[in-house]
């Protein structure tokens, strides 16, 4: 008889990468449709952490890649949620799929700001969608300068998948290094937690509502179950406990 797979909580970001292929291939997904509900993942993680009526400004600080994408999407739900998100992002990429979120926004009239420093001071939360699972150092200009602001700011933080400046797969960079001191007070990691997460010690939650059981079960991940029609689910914070 074979050997029963041993069933994990955490993905590499190899892995990852794999899983991700195989949604958009097997599965049937196209990357629109996975950055849509990653991002409404994230906007319904906010509203359960931040409400509008307590946290009303937020700045979403996004990166060039599908990271920043998914805090485009959820910049977009926010504003339909009621609150009133300003964007920082000095990297945007001439490609149809990010040209096409940032038209939404502007339709929306969400504002875009190249003044992070005032931003951070102005804005009631942050969310972090600057670097996601396939980041590998170093840090480059500007995202030194504002993951020091990060580093700094009292303001409360969201970050999507990864805290941006982590190592997907060892979490925190070592003491004096940039990104040391940053720490998010809110996690949501998107498909499954990836193994920086063992490292975080906040509120988190699991979102990207698109795992079926069977690939679950084909990659071997143990996923909980989310409750309704809600498209995150929060977990303990020993993710052990799964």
């Amino acid at each position: 008889m074979a050997a029963s797979r041993v069933r994990q909580m955490y993905l590499t970001a190899k892995n990852a990468a794999a899983l991700d292929a195989e949604l958009m291939s097997s599965g049937g997904f196209s990357l629109d449709q996975l950055m849509e509900l990653a991002g409404l993942s994230c906007a319904q993680a906010v509203y359960k952490s931040y409400p509008p009526e307590s946290k009303r400004r937020v700045l979403v600080i996004a990166g060039p890649g599908n990271n920043g994408g998914d805090g485009l999407v959820a910049a977009r739900h926010l504003k339909l949620f009621g609150y009133s998100p300003t964007v920082y992002y000095p990297k945007r990429p001439n490609r149809d799929i990010y040209n096409r979120l940032y038209a939404q926004l502007t339709n929306l009239k969400i504002s875009f700001t190249d003044d992070i420093d005032t931003a951070i001071t102005e804005a009631d939360q942050i969310l972090d969608a600057i670097f996601g699972f396939s980041f590998t150092p170093p840090i480059r200009d500007p995202f030194v300068h504002v993951i020091g602001l990060l580093e700094s700011s009292k303001k409360p933080v969201v970050s999507i998948d990864i805290p941006s400046s982590w190592d997907v797969d060892s979490g925190p960079p070592n003491t004096g290094e940039i990104g040391a001191g940053f720490v998010p007070n809110v996690l949501v990691s998107l498909t499954a937690p990836k193994p920086a997460a063992r490292f975080f010690k906040g509120r988190h939650f699991l979102g990207g509502r698109f795992v079926s059981k069977e690939l679950a079960e084909k990659q071997g991940l143990s996923l909980p179950e989310y409750p309704g029609v809600d498209q995150v689910v929060e977990l303990p914070a020993e993710n052990e406990k799964l």
